[in-house]
Order: structure tokens, then sequence, then C-alpha cells
């Protein structure tokens, strides 16, 4: 069976920036996922501050993490340092977008 913290990752998993066709785990937008007495806090980040976005993936990821047995709350905290840039992106981020390791 497995932990909650890989649940969490999976549900995580399950949410995109509309604009990228891969989630925002294997872009390199999660840096940090930490949960004690059912209270989850999320640290992200997203491509740009002025992603069109930057209200909706939050969002997303509240309710998604909030699916995860044990799981009663969840903040998410957009962070803008480190900033994101595409060498964050993980190697199935990079397979499915088609760009090599050094683009």
């Amino acid at each position: 069976m497995s932990s909650q913290l890989d649940q969490i990752y999976a549900e995580l998993k399950q949410v995109y920036d509309p604009e990228i066709p891969v989630n925002i785990v294997d872009l390199g937008l999660v840096y940090d996922v930490k949960c004690a007495d059912g209270v989850c806090n999320v640290t992200m980040t997203l491509t740009s501050q002025s992603c069109p976005e930057a209200k909706t993936i939050p969002e997303m990821v509240r309710r998604r993490v909030n699916t995860v047995n044990g799981v009663t709350s969840t903040e998410v905290v957009v962070v803008w340092e480190p900033q994101w840039n595409p060498q964050r992106i993980s190697e199935e981020g990079r397979k499915i977008l088609g760009i090599g390791e050094d683009e």
C-alpha cells in the first residue's frame, strides 16, 4: 500500500497547466509537500508570475490533495524563489514535450 505522500503526489500529477501538456509535478512546479495531523502544505511555483492560471492551478491542487484519505485541509503557497526554469522539467516531462536534456 502506498504512503499518504505517494497518494498526494499521484493526485498532484493530475493537475496540469492548461497551456502545457505536462502535469505540475513533471514540470517541476512542486517544490515541497509536508503533511502533519491531516493538514497538508504544498509549496509550489508557476511557470511565470503572469501565468493566467495563477488562481486556478493552486485551487486545483487544493481540491486534488484534499481527496487523499487522511487529509483534512490543504494550504498551497505559491513562491517565486527559486524561480522556475525549464531545467526543472523531469525526464518524463521532457519526453512528452519533445525536448532534449540540453535545451
